[in-house]
């Protein structure tokens, strides 16, 4: 049976929204299997699967930039050890600068943008360390994305932490940062139903299947609870479904169809989204410095 920290409690509970105990439970049930464990609860109780917003656990910023005729543009995700230094202005200024020369050189790698010169002749890798050098903290350039489009480019950057860029065609320049707004706030998968896949789908149905067996109801109507809340499922998580958000009376799908509009793809960068966060216990630490135990 393997330990079940606090830790593991503590990001059951932000994934699910639900009580320690209920996750204490949950984790002890699937042996301190994080996923299984989220799966469990989500058959219990009905939880939605969590959010891209609740995985936020490291640290940097997002650097954005559109060139003026708004046909290319990029993202570029820079973490660093603390929230002091990703307020940083020479932290955020590289962030930026890396993301104009990732829609100026069309880069889609890490390893590449780092052997490319930035515009004063050195290398991003060798800016990158002297800002390491400066910063005093590790500086990493976790993953970038470059938009080539004949359409358009809109942006929007919530603070310096998330990041949307989103190819769209028709309507507006207004419209364009709505739905750039609306996806930071909303959090899509993807634009359509057609492009979530058949791996997700399944897994989805597998849960909600389970869901509906514990209502003790027959087949037929469990395979029509089901189909439900795949489709509930679909709206939720695609930007074409959801409600838009400056008027949840209409979908995005229709606010497009009124403005004779529609979207090719987006990017979101959610800073630290996936990656677990060190938690440091600075007593513990002095006590091993000092050569001690408890």
């Amino acid at each position: 049976m393997a330990a079940i920290s606090a830790n593991m409690v503590k990001e059951l509970r932000e994934l699910t929204g639900l009580g320690m105990m209920e996750c204490k439970k949950a984790l002890t049930e699937t042996d301190g299997d994080m996923k299984a464990a989220e799966d469990l609860l989500r058959i219990k109780s009905g939880a939605k699967a969590n959010k891209a917003a609740g995985r936020i656990a490291a640290e940097g910023v997002i650097g954005v930039f559109i060139a003026a005729n708004s046909q290319s543009g990029a993202l570029v995700e820079v973490n660093c050890e603390t929230d002091f230094v990703a307020k940083n202005e020479d932290l955020i200024k590289f962030a930026n600068d890396l993301a104009e020369l990732i829609a100026a050189k069309n880069i889609t790698d890490v390893q590449l943008l780092g052997e490319t010169p930035l515009s004063g002749g050195e290398t991003v890798e060798a800016m990158r360390k002297a800002l390491i050098m400066k910063l005093g903290e590790n500086i990493s350039i976790r993953r970038c994305a470059c938009h080539i489009t004949d359409n358009q480019l809109a942006s929007y950057l919530h603070g310096t932490k998330i990041g949307v860029m989103v190819d769209y065609k028709g309507g507006d320049e207004a419209l364009g940062k709505d739905l750039a707004m609306h996806i930071a706030a909303s959090k899509p998968m993807c634009v359509s139903k057609e492009q979530v896949s058949s791996e997700v789908l399944e897994h989805e149905r597998q849960i909600f299947s389970a869901q509906a067996a514990e209502s003790g109801k027959p087949a037929e109507i469990i395979e029509k609870m089901v189909d439900g809340r795949i489709a509930k499922y679909l709206a939720e998580v695609t930007l074409l479904g959801q409600p838009f958000v400056k008027d949840p009376d209409q979908t995005v799908e229709k606010l497009l169809a009124k403005k004779s509009a529609t979207v090719n793809s987006f990017t979101m960068f959610v800073v630290g989204e996936g990656i677990e966060k060190k938690t440091e216990n600075f007593a513990e630490e002095v006590k091993a410095q000092m050569g001690q135990t408890k």
